[in-house]
């Protein structure tokens, strides 16, 4: 089902399918950062300048934010600000050889990168969907690789 908001932003009203939209940021300053979906257009509702529609996201915010699991949406902190994130419209994973697992934020352009020891839970969770919706494991590091293609 639906959950359409109108929000005034810059002299813009959009009409924005809030189930649509694949992360949220919150920060301190209260600030809700959200990217529009399939345009990576951000979109930053402040509490001040925008009481209305700040509301109208942290009451969806606290909606999802009570249903979140690892096999759906995650909350992290990360680099001083709060994220709300829907793994199931992340679409690429990345693995280094430090194990540190990179993605990217839904519609945007912004990395998300996990160390296990630095986000040990949230590390698990990921790796645990990623197994889940792939059917695959990031394994230990060093992979050598072929040099010859067959």
């Amino acid at each position: 089902m639906a959950y359409w908001v109108k929000i005034i932003d810059d002299q813009k009203q959009y009409l924005v399918n809030l189930e649509r939209v694949g992360a949220f940021c919150t920060e301190s300053n209260k600030r809700i950062r959200f990217w529009l979906p399939e345009t990576g257009q951000p979109i930053i509702i402040n509490a001040q300048s925008n009481p209305n529609d700040y509301e109208k996201l942290w009451h969806y915010l606290d909606l999802i934010a009570s249903q979140v699991s690892p096999t759906f949406w995650i909350k992290i902190y990360y680099e001083r600000r709060n994220y709300l994130i829907n793994l199931e419209r992340v679409h690429t994973f990345v693995c280094d050889q430090g194990q540190r697992i990179t993605f990217w934020l839904p519609d945007a352009l912004e990395p998300i990168v996990l160390s296990p020891q630095s986000y040990p839970e949230i590390y698990q969770d990921i790796q645990n969907h990623i197994e889940r919706v792939t059917g695959h494991r990031f394994s230990d590091f060093p992979v050598k690789l072929s040099s010859r293609v067959a």
